[in-house]
């Protein structure tokens, strides 16, 4: 392991999916501590605008990553690629679609590094690449790909590893981090659905209460990021290649978790202790998926209440970031209670 890189030598940074919830906190850490990476350029890389400005060393490339011309474009002249462009939402995709973006879409990052002789790829994978539907408690890296997926994000997260690990040599250093449940400010995948339910007056958990789950703060998980391209540009070998869990704290169950942000911003949650059985909820979840099948043929969509949602947040799913504090020196930069404090401030009602 290594503290520091040439402190003269500056770096151009490509972030795929720059302006969204994980890609621009990515960006934010490139910026606030140059002692780790000093860049000399970053570029953005994504199919939206940023949300508000950008600072002037950060250049915006509107762009898809299943155009493989705009991402040749894209990458000459960079060092490191943060790939952390994909569907995350699988509910309202089809599986191709899911499958074109993240699986295809990381086949030509990894063709742009090729061509432009890029060094360094860090890619954002996920938990879910090796999600079974079954209880999986203190695992480790070790845990093999389920031979059948619960889905197409879950596979095509999985098949993008593969990719990645296959593209890892001496030309070009890979490193695959997944990130357990990501939440934090502007999270667009648990918190906006937990406060529109508790506004509108009924607010139910699933399951029992028990089953435990992984969370992290989305500035510790950005820290992961150029923490790992840091190691890499310093000559720590012991990381390309591999994949790292990364987590920032101890389980919880993932409505008792998120509880704590939504009443702490402020918003009413009733009944206080509602629990759907997750049997209930899992028929419920079928009924979902049976009437969006009856409207395929006039419209393409999943529902977000699906036996996958019900299984995913009642079943225990734990692990921790040993892998990564031993190989390339983790440890959170924010408490749990910083980002916690930082999350309800940002959706605490304002008077």
């Amino acid at each position: 392991m290594t503290d520091s890189i040439e402190s003269d030598k500056a770096y151009s940074v490509l972030v795929t999916g720059g302006s969204g919830f994980l890609g621009k906190t990515i960006v934010r850490e490139l910026l606030m501590d140059p002692s780790l990476i000093k860049c000399r350029e970053i570029r953005i890389l994504d199919i939206k605008e940023p949300d508000g400005p950008i600072e002037p060393e950060v250049s915006f490339i509107k762009g898809d990553i299943r155009d493989l011309e705009c991402l040749e474009r894209a990458t000459r002249g960079i060092d490191i690629i943060v790939h952390a462009a994909a569907i995350v939402d699988w509910g309202t995709h089809s599986p191709k679609v899911i499958y074109d973006v993240n699986y295809g879409g990381t086949e030509n990052v990894i063709k742009a590094c090729r061509k432009n002789n890029v060094g360094i790829l860090i890619y954002t994978s996920s938990l879910d690449a090796v999600f079974t539907g079954k209880p999986l408690v203190n695992i480790d890296e070790k845990q093999p790909y389920p031979e059948t997926h619960a889905n197409m994000y879950c596979e095509s997260k999985a098949l993008s590893e593969e990719a990645v690990i296959q593209a890892n040599n001496e030309y070009l250093k890979t490193c695959i981090l997944r990130p357990s449940d990501v939440y934090g400010e502007g999270d667009p995948f648990h918190i906006d659905s937990l406060i529109n339910m508790a506004k509108n007056g009924f607010y139910v958990r699933l399951g029992n209460g028990k089953s435990r789950s992984q969370h992290v703060y989305v500035g510790n998980m950005a820290y992961a990021h150029v923490l790992a391209a840091q190691n890499i540009l310093a000559g720590n070998t012991s990381l390309t290649g591999k994949i790292y869990f990364i987590t920032d704290g101890p389980a919880h169950n993932f409505f008792s978790f998120f509880d704590q942000i939504v009443a702490g911003s402020g918003y009413k949650i009733w009944p206080g202790n509602l629990w759907l059985p997750r049997w209930l909820a899992y028929s419920i979840g079928s009924i979902s998926e049976f009437i969006a099948f009856l409207f395929r043929p006039i419209r393409h969509y999943n529902p977000k209440f699906s036996r996958f949602a019900v299984v995913y947040t009642c079943t225990d799913f734990t692990f921790s970031s040993d892998r990564a504090r031993k190989d390339f020196g983790f440890e959170p930069k924010y408490s749990v209670d910083e980002a916690i404090e930082k999350t309800v401030e940002f959706y605490k009602i304002k008077p």
